[in-house]
């Protein structure tokens, strides 16, 4: 049975893999790395070893049926799971654009996946090839999609307000659970449930990849001009005539001349950090290989943290108004200190 299950699995596994790779290649910016990728995948395949537990636990205390379980039960489980991964990637700004969070998601999906599928076709070996090809294939693309989905819209939603609390998942993650609920729904004819998934899930996120890239090219475009206006009015001396330079000002009377002067300068390191990050991306898009993170960008980024924490969390808050701290602003940061 070892053996057969060896020949089985890739046949059954290796849609999902050339699927997440095509996604990898429709991300013209080349924000998630082979490493991250890899453990992305490792993530997912915990969480189904963790949603295999919480199931069995959950199933020998559900008075119905194995049926009503897998359809209105198990979904709610196995996609709070991959919630749980998304989050972390999210606040902690691993990912900052629909396009790669969406990658992340098919990622973790895939790993899910994987795992799923070679103890189906372990415990059900008796089952046609046919039938275990369209039910494996079927289920990568469900966990995957449902995945991406779910990061895709809460990514989106988080950054917006990226100091808002777990809510933001509230969206994404009832999207996820419908589809997966309808997959399921639908599994007691595996040709009719991997066909449904197949028209469905990759269309969508097809779509929402492409808008996202223009979003981030017209984002990349609007905000590097400003932020090359503001650090000009810095070094020429005008800021303070602008008018960010008077809102500056009027915090006058809520903070300290020596914290002030923090604020200048973090609104400086900052504008100088954000076009660097955004210079990689640029360089990622036209396939130049972007130069090594230099001594000098590093210091910066260090310099940067100082000042946040002298001018403390009110601080911070006052500037936002100048920083416009979306979780695009945030995350490119993030990508410098990658």
């Amino acid at each position: 049975m070892n053996a057969d299950l060896l020949m089985r699995a890739p046949i059954a596994l290796l849609p999902v893999v050339i699927f997440l790779a095509g996604l990898v290649q429709l991300d013209g910016y080349k924000l998630l790395r082979l490493r991250m990728m890899l453990a992305l995948v490792a993530a997912g395949a915990v969480a189904s070893g963790a949603s295999y537990l919480v199931n069995n636990f959950a199933f020998s205390h559900f008075q119905g049926s194995f049926l009503t379980y897998s359809r209105f039960i198990s979904p709610w489980i196995e996609e709070s799971l991959k919630a749980v991964l998304l989050v972390f990637l999210i606040r902690t700004r691993r990912v900052g654009l629909p396009v790669d969070a969406g990658i992340a998601g098919f990622a973790i999906g895939t790993g899910f996946a994987l795992i799923e599928n070679i103890y189906y076709l372990a415990v059900r070996p008796d089952t046609d090839l046919p039938v275990q090809v369209i039910r494996g294939f079927g289920t990568a693309i469900m966990h995957g999609g449902t995945a991406a989905i779910l990061a895709m819209i809460s990514n989106t939603l988080y950054e917006r307000r990226p100091s808002q609390d777990i809510r933001f998942l509230i969206p994404g993650l009832l999207t996820a659970i419908a589809l997966h609920t309808g997959y399921n729904y639908l599994l007691v004819r595996p040709a009719l449930a991997t066909l449904s998934t197949l028209l469905v899930l990759p269309f969508v996120i097809l779509l929402v990849f492409e808008h996202s890239e223009r979003i981030l090219k017209q984002w990349l475009e609007v905000d590097l001009d400003s932020n090359v206006r503001l650090l000009e009015s810095i070094t020429a001396g005008d800021f303070l005539g602008t008018k960010s330079g008077s809102y500056l000002q009027s915090l006058r009377e809520r903070f300290r001349g020596e914290q002030l002067g923090d604020m200048l300068c973090y609104l400086r390191l900052h504008g100088e950090l954000a076009v660097r990050a955004k210079g990689v991306l640029l360089l990622r898009e036209s396939g130049v290989e972007e130069p090594p993170i230099d001594a000098e960008t590093r210091e910066k980024l260090n310099e940067l943290g100082k000042l946040e924490q002298a001018i403390g969390k009110t601080g911070v808050l006052a500037l936002r108004p100048l920083l416009v701290t979306t979780g695009k602003e945030i995350w490119q940061l993030t990508l410098l200190r990658q």
